[in-house]
């Protein structure tokens, strides 16, 4: 099979590391960024809409541009290498999968053009404390009443909630709290009657929030997609986000080895750079492999996240989550050693590469989830 970009491809590819080379070219312009009140500055966010790149997953008749998971993962990637903070992943790949997905002409019409030029952000609030990586543990409730529903629970680690309108709320309007069937998704005004969010940054030096639903009401014309039956709809949210963050990863992790070589040729110790010591050299290579292995397996992961199959999918996704997980943790740590005591400190850029390499590792399923999910669905253990 032919692996190579199109000439297309190509051109977003570097169309995207251009930007974000200039934007951020170093901690500071990061940083500045992440002290804005939403963790990112809002008219960069207007310059990604200018690029076209908050319309690129979405049809063409509905005013996008039609790519697909190989255009995402070039993006993601892009995006990746220079830490941006923008929240491409909460609102175009969560968010906009959701109405992409499951929303009808008519919320598309009236969300669609807002998101694409950047007027309009939306964040995917899913998990629940309890649920941990299970997504048919919802709890939060939708009761049906005359003219819509009321909402009552509560949802945790919203990535990006404070900049967003609305939520994409998933509340379970039968059956019991891990059942499959009876999950519904839900357009919330973040400032509705009822919802409050409580924001705070996150480890990696990004931003969520928990949100609160204290009896919000929200009419019939609010629900998003099949009613009791959106179970297999946030799967397929949630692997369009497994592919963005496998793509994230190894922009990240292909950042920090470059920064690692360069310290190695530059960081002399009795006289010469510790690059020609052969032991750190081959700690070197092995951070080439790890990467390598991640990037083939985060090419697969885009290749497979539209296949019919759900089971076939999930393996894939599975595999391919597992293999970015193993890589970023050998990729962070082994850069962390290589530069020593410099590698953990915030001064340093490659420290906030390993940081959210580590939060990319627990997002969406850890090493032993996705592991697990492997070997049930190939029958190599039982279910439990």
């Amino acid at each position: 099979m032919n692996f190579d970009l199109s000439d297309e491809q190509a051109l977003l590819r570097d169309t995207v590391q251009r930007w974000a080379a200039t934007i951020y070219p170093g901690l500071e312009q990061l940083e500045a960024a992440r002290r804005a009140p939403l963790g990112f500055l809002e008219n960069r966010w207007a310059e990604l809409a200018e690029l076209g790149l908050l319309g690129l997953p979405f049809a063409e008749e509905d005013g996008g541009f039609g790519g697909g998971p190989v255009e995402l993962l070039v993006v993601a990637e892009a995006l990746g290498r220079a830490l941006a903070p923008e929240p491409y992943l909460a609102s175009i790949v969560l968010g906009g999968g959701a109405l992409r997905l499951a929303g009808s002409q008519a919320q598309k019409d009236a969300l669609l053009p807002g998101v694409i030029d950047g007027s309009v952000r939306l964040a995917f609030a899913h998990g629940e404390a309890q649920a941990r990586y299970d997504l048919n543990d919802v709890a939060t409730t939708a009761r049906a009443v005359e003219g819509g529903y009321r909402l009552d629970g509560r949802k945790s680690v919203v990535l990006n909630a404070d900049a967003a309108q609305p939520l994409v709320v998933s509340a379970r309007t039968a059956g019991g709290r891990r059942d499959e069937a009876g999950i519904t998704l839900f357009l919330v005004p973040a400032d509705a009657p009822g919802v409050t969010l409580a924001p705070y940054p996150t480890h990696d030096g990004g931003r969520a929030a928990d949100v609160v639903l204290a009896d919000v009401f929200v009419p019939t014309d609010a629900v998003l997609g099949p009613q009791d039956a959106a179970l297999p709809i946030i799967e397929r949210i949630i692997d369009g986000g497994i592919v963005a963050l496998c793509a994230e990863a190894v922009g990240l992790m292909e950042a920090l080895h470059e920064l690692t070589i360069e310290y190695l040729k530059t960081r002399k110790q009795f006289g010469v750079s510790i690059g020609s010591f052969q032991a750190l050299q081959h700690k070197a290579v092995d951070m080439l492999v790890a990467l390598e292995q991640a990037r083939s397996m985060a090419l697969y992961a885009a290749m497979m996240v539209e296949a019919e199959d759900a089971e076939e999918r999930r393996v894939a996704l599975s595999a391919a989550k597992a293999q970015i997980n193993r890589s970023a943790r050998f990729v962070g740590q082994t850069a962390v050693q290589l530069h020593g005591g410099i590698g953990m400190t915030m001064e340093y850029l490659g420290a906030h590469h390993f940081r959210r390499l580590a939060a990319i590792e627990l997002t969406f399923g850890d090493t032993p989830f996705h592991t697990r999910r492997v070997a049930s669905e190939k029958g190599l253990v039982g279910a439990d």
